[in-house]
């Protein structure tokens, strides 16, 4: 007797999503290691991320205007590498929730359709028994006609 099904999915899910992480950082082992990474996929969007934050800070503290310098090239390639691991992380746990969402609704549909046949079959039969009822009631009539006209002989 099996109580519930084992929930090979979500073990699944768990697995990638811890795996994730050893292999992010191994992809950031690579990119502070590759020069192609730094400089066109790390140096970019790091750069960026601390241009915007530092403006950010700057104009909550009031100061309008001020140029932002750059980091240097090292600071950047490791922001931009603990970025891009951030980013393969995320991606990687956003698309274990797509994947979850999809298999639960898939499931629900699924069980709306039994559902929906099972309420079709169940009306089906509903409408073979009553029209069951309506050849046995009108068969019944009909007996009760015959009984009726039937003379009654009177024992004397």
């Amino acid at each position: 007797m099996v109580v519930g099904a084992f929930p090979i999915a979500k073990l699944l899910y768990l697995g990638v999503r811890q795996m994730s992480k050893p292999v992010a950082n191994r992809i950031k082992a690579g990119a502070r290691r590759s020069e192609f990474f730094k400089t066109y996929i790390c140096l970019p969007p790091a750069n960026f991320y601390h241009w915007i934050e530092m403006r950010t800070k700057m104009r909550i503290m009031g100061f309008r205007g001020s140029t932002i310098k750059p980091l240097n090239e090292e600071a950047a390639a490791e922001l931009g590498a603990e970025l891009l691991g951030e980013s393969i992380i995320f991606l990687i746990g956003g698309g274990c929730m797509v994947l979850e969402y999809s298999r639960q609704a898939s499931n629900s549909r699924r069980k709306e359709e039994e559902l929906n046949e099972t309420i079709t079959s169940l009306q089906t039969q509903i409408a073979e028994l009553a029209l069951t009822t309506e050849t046995l009631d009108a068969q019944l009539r009909e007996v009760n006609r015959q009984l009726v006209s039937f003379p009654v002989i009177s024992k004397k």
